[in-house]
């Protein structure tokens, strides 16, 4: 077994063109809570100003509603949220800028689409382990639409996020890929 890639935050997609499904990666840098709420409002401004709000083009999307700080670190917990929520945004935000994001579990054929038409990727975290990723990440601040709680627009900075490559920018889909070794 091969020691995990370790990715810079942002990323281009020139670095994440190689990335294979099933990749081990750690990510480093700044990303992006988003949620359902928070992809509706992105879509929104989108639509009315024809760019991505907040700077948010070539960021990676962390689809997660993080807890107040605990325990001495920014965050109590930090899990990741099931991605197909986001799937009714995703395409139009990836055609937008958007390079990467994260969440957890199986992605739409039209998410898989779009991710080979722009060359983006998406990575996968396991759930169910929210305290221990809170470890993994330094700096916590509120970007935006506060009145959303925890689906607010925070910038989290990561150090060593432990994440997998579940679709790559060739349209490769571990998910799926599974499923057919299985049958």
């Amino acid at each position: 077994m091969s020691d995990p890639i370790k990715l810079a935050l942002p990323l281009a997609r020139e670095d994440v063109a190689d990335l294979r499904i099933g990749d081990e990666v750690l990510l480093s840098g700044p990303v992006y809570t988003m949620r359902d709420a928070g992809h509706a409002r992105a879509l929104e401004a989108l639509r009315a100003d024809g760019a991505l709000p907040f700077g948010l083009e070539g960021a990676t999307l962390f689809y997660a509603g993080p807890t107040p700080p605990a325990a001495g670190r920014p965050l109590g917990s930090v899990g990741p949220t099931t991605a197909s929520r986001m799937d009714f945004a995703t395409p139009a935000l990836m055609e937008a800028g958007i390079v990467a994001c994260v969440g957890k579990g199986k992605r739409s054929p039209e998410v898989v689409e779009a991710c080979r038409a722009t060359g983006s990727v998406y990575f996968a975290c396991v759930g169910g382990i929210a305290a221990l990723l809170a470890t993994h990440v330094a700096k916590s601040e509120l970007v935006a639409w506060e009145d959303l709680g925890t689906e607010a627009l925070r910038r989290l900075e990561l150090e060593d996020f432990p994440a997998f490559v579940a679709v790559d920018a060739r349209g490769g889909d571990l998910y799926r890929a599974i499923e057919q070794a299985a049958q």
